[in-house]
């Protein structure tokens, strides 16, 4: 499958070599694909790099792997034109410092990132997931104690089951489905919880699992 990530720093980087890795093409978008030289070595055939709307165009699945608050802006410079019908796998947290060190989210908490981009792309399915474990625990997670759960969350049923299947090639054996883009809300507060825990404790390896 032909993988556009609209992103290019190391969350893209990162997904991108998950999916070359398992047989995709993955082209990173970004505003200086000049830049993305070492990547593309290291992540060899089946990489590329290029504008963002080329990598709108080239893929048939999207990443949206840019930084959480400006979304909006990567969309327009990937043109929604190119986006619409498709899946896109939203990973960003809408992040801004805070008084405390500590980032809080830019909307909420009748909000959230996961909701402006679907309302910027009402003909594309947006899906939110793996935004609440560092870029290094996105594929091949591990951690002690069992297997790590991901959630996800979208309007549209199909694409999430897709998604789910791309989630278990990348090493996630639990993904649970928690609902429509609203549930973004929870998604993104998770993403600050990992934060207030991780940062302190020097723990960019923790993941959440979910027991029941």
């Amino acid at each position: 499958m032909k993988i556009g990530i609209i992103g290019s720093g190391a969350v893209a980087q990162a997904l991108g070599l998950g999916f070359v890795g398992r047989g995709h093409e993955a082209k990173l978008g970004s505003r200086s694909p000049e830049k993305l030289e070492g990547w593309l070595s290291e992540a060899g055939r089946g990489a590329s790099a290029g504008t963002m709307e080329e990598a709108a165009t080239f893929g048939e699945l999207l990443v949206l792997a840019c930084k959480g608050t400006e979304t909006e802006s990567a969309i327009e410079a990937a043109g929604p034109e190119h986006l619409r019908g498709k899946v896109l796998i939203d990973v960003t947290n809408p992040l801004v410092p805070s008084d405390e060190g500590l980032p809080r989210l830019a909307y909420g908490p009748a909000d959230s990132g996961g909701e402006v981009v679907q309302r910027a792309l009402p003909d594309t399915r947006v899906v939110k997931t793996l935004n609440i474990v560092n870029n290094s625990q996105m594929v091949d997670p591990e951690a002690e104690g069992g297997p790590p759960t991901m959630l996800v969350a979208g309007d549209d049923a199909e694409a999430k089951r897709q998604v789910a299947g791309i989630l278990d090639d990348f090493g996630w054996e639990d993904v649970v489905d928690i609902g429509g883009i609203e549930a973004s809300r929870e998604l993104e507060s998770l993403c600050v919880l990992w934060v207030r825990y991780a940062l302190p404790n020097d723990a960019r390896h923790a993941v959440f699992r979910l027991l029941r």
